[in-house]
C-alpha cells in the first residue's frame, strides 16, 4: 500500500484536534501500530495581508508565532480525506500542511 507523510504546523493549543481529526480519517498507521506521530516545536511567521483574518496577532504585521510540526504517514488513497480532515480541525484561516510520496524501500 502506498503511502505518503503528510506534515503541518498548528499551536500547541490544537495539536490534539488536528491529530485526533487526522488519526479517525485513516492516517497514523504504521503496521499493527495506530496513532503514529511524530511532533516537535518551532516559529512559524507570517504577514497577512488587508483581507486576512488571523486567529493569532493582526494582519498587516509580521507575526512570529510558536508553533509544533506535526508528522504521520496516510495511505496514498486517503490522502485527500486526511487533508480535508486536517484544515476542517485547524484553526487557521489556511492552515500550512506539505504532502511528501514515500518510497517503499
Amino acid at each position: 500500500m502506498a503511502k505518503v507523510k503528510l506534515v503541518w504546523f498548528v499551536p500547541a493549543e490544537a495539536l490534539a484536534q488536528t491529530r485526533e481529526a487526522v488519526f479517525s480519517a485513516g492516517g497514523g498507521k504504521i503496521g499493527e501500530y495506530e496513532r503514529c506521530s511524530w511532533y516537535t516545536a518551532g516559529t512559524g511567521t507570517f504577514f497577512g495581508g488587508g483581507g486576512t483574518d488571523p486567529v493569532i496577532g493582526e494582519r498587516g504585521r509580521e507575526e512570529h508565532v510558536p508553533e509544533l510540526r506535526v508528522e504521520t504517514v496516510v495511505p496514498a488513497e486517503l490522502v485527500v480525506e486526511v487533508v480535508a480532515a486536517l484544515r476542517a480541525a485547524h484553526p487557521y484561516e489556511e492552515p500550512a500542511y506539505d504532502v511528501y510520496p514515500l518510497l517503499d524501500a
